[in-house]
């Protein structure tokens, strides 16, 4: 299993079997990093440019191959059990869903995944930042024992409860109250 870089698992053999599409490319196949950002890799921007900007991994997802391939979570529900966040504006408690790293390659990536001897596995232009949304108490589970990513557990029961605790306080923020009833007595 993958491991980060104080020694703790990331839940995952393959950080790219998890992986989504680059955070990169466009709704009609081409590269937004070469198209907004040239000037910070002048020479693959030339070539995604020669090719018209089209993304050059292609439908085989072999994401790991790209310089810049990145891929994020939208942070919105734990990938392992599913449970999604709630947050209240103007709020700055702690989310329930956290971005959980699952690559930590060096910076001449030397640590990532895949590549070698095997034909098989694209090489890796590594390092990647790869992540996907956790709860808390996944991302706890995963990093302190050897819980992995593709589990299919049900949410944790204080889970559930911090959730609920959030949606109810959530429905009584959106309630109606006119300014009289909720300011009266105060000055």
């Amino acid at each position: 299993m993958e491991r980060t870089p104080d020694g703790t698992p990331v839940g995952v053999d393959d950080p790219y079997a998890v992986a989504g599409v680059c955070d990169h490319l466009t709704d009609d196949g081409r590269c937004r990093f070469a198209l907004t950002r040239a000037g910070d890799d002048p020479e693959f921007a030339a070539a995604r440019r020669a090719d018209g900007y089209a993304c050059h991994v292609g439908p085989d997802d072999a994401w790991r191959r790209c310089p810049h391939y990145r891929s994020t979570t939208d942070g919105r529900e734990c990938r392992r059990c599913g449970l999604e966040e709630v947050r209240i504006a103007h709020d700055d408690t702690r989310p329930l869903v956290e971005e959980h790293h699952l690559s930590y390659g060096s910076a001449d990536g030397t640590e990532s995944p895949g590549g070698g001897d095997d034909p098989d596995v694209a090489a890796d232009a590594g390092p990647h930042e790869i992540t996907v949304a956790l709860c808390r108490w996944c991302h706890t589970k995963v990093h302190k024992s050897f819980a992995r990513i593709d589990d299919d557990p049900s949410p944790d029961p204080e889970a559930m409860a911090a959730r609920e605790r959030r949606r109810s306080r959530e429905q009584s923020e959106s309630a109606f109250e006119t300014a009289s009833e909720r300011y009266d007595g105060r000055e």
